[in-house]
């Protein structure tokens, strides 16, 4: 989830959201990383996108703090658009990160799955954005993966986990690692930011969920 702020004057169009992170593995250090490969990734494509005849030039800002004290009624009571809650633990029940629905603003990371480079934070943010993950997931012969591919796409050997193993073969890495997900012009294209309902120059991408998730190894799967 996050705004959408045309700026006439720099012939930009800002895209802002703030993460926030809570849980047992979150820190500084790691909330920062989250932050860095969202906006590097988003911002790679260097998009142009059309309002009104007009094209401007897409900016992505992402901001982000580790607030450890965050109570669910923060987030519950939370207002601003910007904001985007993520639980990170060591334990996910169901092994994977995941959001709570495509356009929201609350999800929960496996610690795991947020080694630097690994495009998880930025597929994630794509979900909040309204992106799911393609119809079509075998993408051999169709080069890079692009960011919304799940895990378990067929591409290519070189984007495979093991790049001598059998194409769909899991057990042996012949499914695409998601470190070769790319935020591509397609992906842009997807969010639809020309279509959103602009008053004052300002539009919301999202909605809210607003969701505190309890520790997933505290309760039961």
């Amino acid at each position: 989830m996050g705004t959408a702020e045309i700026n006439t004057t720099a012939a930009e169009l800002w895209v802002r959201s703030h993460i926030i992170t809570y849980g047992n593995a979150a820190d500084e250090a790691i909330t920062e990383m989250i932050r860095e490969e969202i906006e590097m990734m988003w911002n790679e494509p260097k998009g142009i996108i059309l309002i009104k005849g007009i094209g401007y030039r897409l900016l992505f800002k992402i901001t982000a703090s580790f607030e450890p004290l965050i109570s669910p009624q923060d987030i519950y009571e939370n207002t601003d658009p910007v904001n985007n809650y993520f639980r990170i633990e060591e334990f996910a029940h169901g092994n994977i990160s995941f959001v709570d629905g495509l356009g929201c603003n609350t999800g929960y990371f496996k610690l795991e799955n947020l080694y630097k480079g690994s495009t998880t934070a930025a597929h994630e943010y794509g979900h909040t954005l309204g992106l799911h993950h393609p119809d079509d997931l075998d993408l051999r012969g169709k080069g890079i993966p692009g960011i919304m591919y799940p895990r378990g796409t067929l591409v290519d050997a070189q984007y495979q986990y093991n790049p001598q193993g059998e194409a769909g073969d899991s057990n042996n890495g012949g499914t695409m690692h998601p470190k070769y997900r790319k935020v591509l012009p397609v992906d842009i294209g997807q969010l639809k930011l020309s279509k959103l309902d602009f008053e004052n120059g300002q539009s919301i991408i999202g909605e809210f969920s607003s969701v505190w998730h309890p520790n997933h190894a505290d309760i039961s799967g």
